[in-house]
């Protein structure tokens, strides 16, 4: 396992003390708040209660207005409009918003996903000719379009007409659609760039309905799919994405939509839903639908007013879920033993024939998790024609590296933290030298070290269910508002054993304080070290509360742990046994 440093965020205690006074909240509430950037009352105060007004205007965000202008025209026409979306759960969350908004505006709306094995990624020639064959003439892209300037010209020369939402990097040239939606643009005057194209769909619609009225159903019904969206897509949940992720959270707890009521039913998610919920449970499984078949059977699942359909889609979605696992775990060994090959490079870049382009991405994060490297991961076809993953480190952008190794690839494109990439099996050793190369040079030593940032050093006795109630208040979690992370040094284990998927299951207890339950995903392997030690452990963890059966328990998620130099007396340390 990978060596952590730990690192306690450095606080002004005085002021975090005023700052818990004048709010009423727990001085470890207050640090938390410290270290989100707000140190400021007011600050703090709209983090612990978010207002559903604290959006910005739609109208800030470059071409919105000729697009709705062209879409408004095209409903008074009666044009067929197409959108067109991506294979993961942003495009399929978005091109359900914008189907189930357009068609109750009267627009002749349809939908399209390429495949992802037949088609790859984005716009594709093939397909802009047969949505002219059907006689398409509007064309909405969503998480696509920013680098498909070939296909925007054949839409054009084909009479269709492109409008193109999306929020991945802006690479030179700027493509030229009748409307170009991207918060990335360089004039854009949106004050807020961390959108994903579920919320760039929302923004769109909301534009429509201030200037030309909408008789439907509210327009904030459809935070739930921004919500979707915003979380599997791993956008900053700062700013108005936690509006908007919080209101879409509130609204899948309560299953307002067919497609999540199915989901609740099937997945047990009888709970309040979380970012959590979201991502580890429900994103994989509508993912698992554009990795392995056809994302369509989101997109179906997402719009669907039928709840057989649904309860039968979920069902097909969950099987799918299951091949997606053992396909990746297939994969991911076989590229860990590439890599184990010899030395460890300043980035890894592994690649073979025949697997699977539908878990690549999956891959090539539980490699970065694995050895803490930019990883990208490729397969091949018979063709010799690849198609690859990256994912990043902190303080390293993936698309800047890719653009210095351009003259080997085909096309990439994506975020800092994650891209794609086409290449030609020809050209991916001299590809490969070339990357590892880049990263070399980019990436000093103190990247290559994960860093666990840690919110406060705190006693177990502090982890009491109204300190829990308070830290709620900042939900929700993730990218940009990570969960509350403490350590506790010290802890006697009264319990160890390795439980499902190499999970690490402890029972621990700090002096006297009453014994909490532990649980750190994917780290069985910490098992034997902890025999080894025979001591007490220290451990950095997220306080959660576990419902399970009608009951509620405090349980500590285990981030990392490590055998503690604190110097104690025994007491109940018992020996470890695998379920």
């Amino acid at each position: 396992m990978l060596q952590k440093i730990w690192k306690v965020r450095s606080i002004d205690q005085e002021q975090v003390d005023a700052l818990a006074r004048v709010l009423a909240v727990s001085p470890l509430t207050a640090t938390v708040l410290w270290g989100r950037g707000a140190v400021e009352t007011e600050q703090a105060r709209g983090w612990l209660s978010p207002s559903g007004g604290l959006t910005h205007d739609p109208f800030l965000l470059p071409d919105v207005e000729p697009a709705i202008d062209r879409l408004h025209l095209a409903i008074q026409r009666g044009e067929r409009v197409c959108f067109y979306g991506d294979y993961d759960v942003d495009g399929m969350s978005a091109t359900s918003l914008h189907l189930l908004f357009w068609r109750s505006v009267g627009a002749k709306a349809e939908g399209y996903i390429p495949h992802r094995q037949e088609e790859g990624y984005g716009l594709n020639e093939a397909a802009i000719r047969r949505l002219a064959e059907k006689g398409v003439s509007v064309l909405v892209t969503a998480d696509c379009g920013t680098t498909s300037h070939h296909e925007i010209e054949l839409a054009g020369r084909l009479g269709i007409e492109v409008i193109v939402t999306d929020h991945h990097q802006i690479q030179s040239p700027v493509p030229r659609p009748l409307a170009f939606i991207n918060p990335y643009r360089p004039d854009s005057r949106y004050p807020f760039q961390g959108l994903c194209s579920g919320a760039l769909a929302y923004k769109v619609v909301e534009a429509y309905a201030r200037k030309f009225g909408a008789p439907g159903a509210p327009i904030e019904t459809f935070r739930d799919l921004v919500a979707l969206s915003s979380i599997a897509d791993v956008v900053p949940l700062r700013d108005e994405n936690r509006v908007l992720v919080k209101d879409g959270l509130a609204q899948m707890t309560q299953g307002t939509r067919c497609g999540i009521r199915a989901l609740k039913q099937c997945l047990d998610l009888n709970g309040p839903w979380s970012a959590s919920t979201v991502g580890f449970r429900v994103a994989p499984l509508l993912n698992a639908a554009g990795r392995l078949a056809h994302a369509g059977l989101g997109v179906e699942l997402l719009t669907t007013d039928s709840e057989a359909v649904a309860l039968d889609l979920v069902q097909r979605l969950t099987e799918l879920n299951l091949q997606r696992r053992r396909i990746e775990q297939d994969i991911t060994r076989e590229a860990v033993t590439q890599v184990d090959a010899g030395e460890l490079p300043p980035a890894i870049v592994v690649g073979a024939d025949g697997w699977h382009v539908g878990v690549l991405g999956i891959v090539a994060a539980r490699l970065v998790e694995r050895y803490h490297r930019p990883a990208i991961v490729v397969a091949f076809d018979q063709r010799g024609q690849g198609k690859g993953s990256a994912r990043g480190i902190p303080g390293f952008d993936v698309c800047q590296a890719l653009a210095e190794c351009r003259s080997f690839l085909v096309a990439f494109g994506g975020h800092p933290m994650a891209a794609g990439v086409t290449l030609r099996k020809a050209a991916f050793s001299d590809f490969r030298q070339k990357f590892v190369d880049v990263a070399e040079r980019l990436i000093d030593a103190k990247m290559k070290v994960p860093t666990l940032e840690v919110d406060a050093d705190v006693s177990l006795s502090q982890i009491r269910l109204p300190l829990l109630q308070e830290l709620e208040r900042l939900q929700p979690f993730g990218m940009g508002n990570p969960e509350p992370t403490f350590l506790s040094k010290g802890l006697a284990v009264l319990e160890k054993r390795v439980v499902g998927d190499d999970h690490l299951k402890l029972v621990v207890r700090q002096d006297h304080s009453m014994p909490l339950d532990g649980i750190g995903f994917r780290m069985g392997g910490f098992a034997d070290a902890l025999d080894a030690g025979h001591g007490r452990v220290d451990a950095v963890f997220s306080p959660e509360l576990n419902h399970w059966k009608g009951y509620h328990r405090i349980q500590l998620r285990l981030c990392d742990v490590r055998m503690s130099d604190v110097e104690k007396e025994e007491d109940g340390v018992i020996a470890c046994h695998r379920d």
